[in-house]
């Protein structure tokens, strides 16, 4: 594989590290909603503000020694949030273009491995959340879910893209013939 078809490939999986936010969103919405209409007496307090809107509040005072705005946290996060998949999708594009056997699974292994990394110890150790230890086997369970997704979602964008990508580029030689 040369590296052109790598940098493209990484490029497509940022589309795809989009649309597989998207899925994880619109999954964890769901959940949430079910979730309240089975048990609504439960309470879900979840711990306070999501890691991702933390997470941006601490870029902002680091960058401009300012906290994020309480009307604008909610976007702050779902920015961090899209911004970070678009990352792992970027790399998941090149790297499995690089080492095919990085899809196996169809994305569910690196779903997992995010979760893992990034859910189970990045975010904690960050002080973005409690350790995993204090936190319900049920909040594991449903991150998992969402990473497995995400690795899923990802997966199958990616293919679609690069066969979508490459039947333009057919048709583009085709047409300069």
């Amino acid at each position: 594989m040369n590296a052109q078809t790598i940098v493209r490939n990484g490029a497509l999986g940022i589309v795809g590290g989009l649309v597989a936010s998207l899925a994880m969103n619109s999954f964890q919405s769901g959940w949430s909603a079910a979730s309240k209409l089975l048990k609504p007496e439960q309470d879900r307090g979840g711990g306070g503000e999501p890691s991702t809107v933390k997470a941006a509040d601490q870029v902002s005072q680091a960058t401009t020694g300012k906290p994020i705005p309480n009307k604008e946290r909610q976007t702050a996060g779902q920015a961090t949030h899209y911004a970070f998949g678009a990352l792992l999708g970027g790399l998941y594009g090149a790297a499995s273009t690089a080492y095919p056997a990085v899809r196996t699974g169809f994305g569910a292994p690196f779903g997992a491995a995010v979760w893992a990394v990034a859910d189970e110890l990045a975010v904690p150790a960050a002080g973005l959340a409690k350790p995993p230890t204090q936190t319900p086997l049920s909040t594991h369970a449903y991150s998992l879910a969402s990473h497995l997704l995400f690795g899923a979602v990802l997966e199958s964008s990616q293919l679609a893209l690069q066969r979508g990508f490459r039947a333009f580029e057919e048709r583009r030689e085709r047409q300069a013939a």
